[in-house]
């Protein structure tokens, strides 16, 4: 399973649809919305949405994908 960042944890927290191929449709979709400057977010996005692909649901469910905005 990849490491994610917790940063990358923190952007799946807040747009996740309960199941690994609707959280990839939801940042896929944000990330359509991004300025040309938000090129720090659109990275952020991109990482987690490689290493999205390239695990299985199984470990996707068992992510812990709840938000700790206290680090």
């Amino acid at each position: 399973m990849e490491n994610f960042t917790f940063e990358e944890m923190n952007l799946m927290c807040i747009y996740n649809t309960g199941s690994r191929t609707g959280l990839m449709e939801a940042l896929t979709e944000m990330r359509g919305y991004l300025t040309p400057e938000e090129t720090e977010l659109r990275d952020l996005t991109d990482s987690a949405l490689l290493k999205l692909r390239t695990m299985t649901d199984a470990e996707f469910a068992e992510l812990e994908l709840y938000p700790d905005f206290d680090e």
